[in-house]
């Protein structure tokens, strides 16, 4: 096992340079980096200007030398102030020294965010904890839910409880995030009034029960038919194994059977697709984030894309790289050791 999970974090680190790589270069495509220098100096400039200032910024440098650097294995250059000429940091409200300096990934450094002059850091880490705390209470709605509507339409394959649980289980899969949310707007903050906008605010600054509560339903209802689906279809499959049918024959209760020799096969397949839905989520929250302007790290994935705030959108990336390639290996090991017929070389 030590082996294994040795040779899938060689792997992810492959991948995440790969990635990053490959996400480094899109943004940094010659019309990202004119719309940068727009918002930085003045919409009305020149093309003289803004080539003077991606020139002075380093924008123009070579992109893999620029790559490294962000990744912290080459030194970082200030600039040159063209009225004193002397070295100044590229980025004063950030706190970069005026001197070459080795500053990147490597040093945990993620730059600084032009759209809302800070380090990037200062910016992800608060959106990350609102967004892993909404992801939080959304998987402990789904996770019990789902698996609960799957063992029951799957304990009674083709029977009219397996029918009805499974036609809703479609219709919620099939609802997309911006549909439903907007219905649970309409139906429990417009037509109920129990959470609009004027809702009291909890302890935090800016978390209301209308953005909180309302996003968690919106992102819980399209997992949990999906789980649901997987499950159901893996109990099915389970129920139908020979075993099951030695046990029913020998007399023990049905709940017997299902608990104790059916339920822990029929959860291999849905474990795999409840960790598989992390990833899913931290996409699927840009949506709903921005809808009810939720403060969390999908919003600021919307922000730093829409302002074309390169450092920002860069650090949200890896940030997204490293949830997928993290919860796709705990999937891997989990799905081995609940799995005895899994052997890892």
């Amino acid at each position: 096992m030590l082996r294994f999970v040795l040779r899938r974090f060689g792997v992810m680190v492959l991948t995440m340079l790969s990635l990053t790589m490959i996400v480094f270069y899109m943004v940094n495509l010659e019309p990202n980096l004119r719309k940068l220098a727009l918002n930085q100096i003045e919409m009305r400039s020149s093309d003289e200007q803004i080539e003077s200032w991606l020139s002075r910024q380093g924008y123009r440098q070579n992109i893999l030398v620029r790559y490294a650097q962000w990744l912290g294995v080459i030194r970082k250059q200030p600039i040159i102030d063209p009225a004193t000429h002397k070295p100044v940091p590229r980025f004063s409200y950030c706190g970069e020294p005026a001197k070459p300096y080795y500053g990147g990934k490597l040093q945990g450094e993620f730059g600084c965010s032009t759209k809302f002059r800070t380090a990037v850091s200062e910016k992800i880490v608060p959106a990350l904890a609102a967004t892993v705390r909404l992801m939080f209470w959304v998987l402990a709605l789904v996770v019990p839910t789902s698996l609960l509507i799957g063992i029951l339409a799957g304990m009674r394959e083709g029977s009219r409880t397996d029918r009805v649980l499974s036609v809703v289980s479609i219709a919620t899969t099939a609802t997309p995030e911006y549909v439903s949310g907007v219905i649970f707007t309409v139906i429990f903050a417009s037509w109920l009034g129990w959470l609009n906008g004027s809702a009291a605010s909890t302890a935090e600054q800016g978390l209301t029960v209308y953005n909180f509560t309302l996003p968690v339903m919106t992102m819980a209802i399209s997992a949990i038919g999906y789980i649901a689906r997987m499950t159901r279809a893996s109990m099915a499959e389970v129920m139908t194994q020979q075993y099951i049918r030695t046990a029913r024959l020998k007399g023990l209760p049905f709940s017997h059977v299902v608990i104790k020799h059916a339920l822990r096969n029929a959860l291999i397949t849905p474990f795999t697709v409840i960790m598989l839905q992390v990833p899913w989520l931290l996409t699927g929250v840009v949506i709903v984030e921005t809808m009810f302007r939720y403060q969390g790290f999908g919003f600021t994935l919307n922000e730093a894309a829409s302002n074309n705030d390169i450092d920002l959108l860069l650090g949200c990336s890896l940030v997204s790289v490293v949830v997928v390639l993290v919860t796709q290996l705990i999937s891997d090991i989990g799905y081995a050791l609940l799995n005895p017929r899994i052997r890892v070389g």
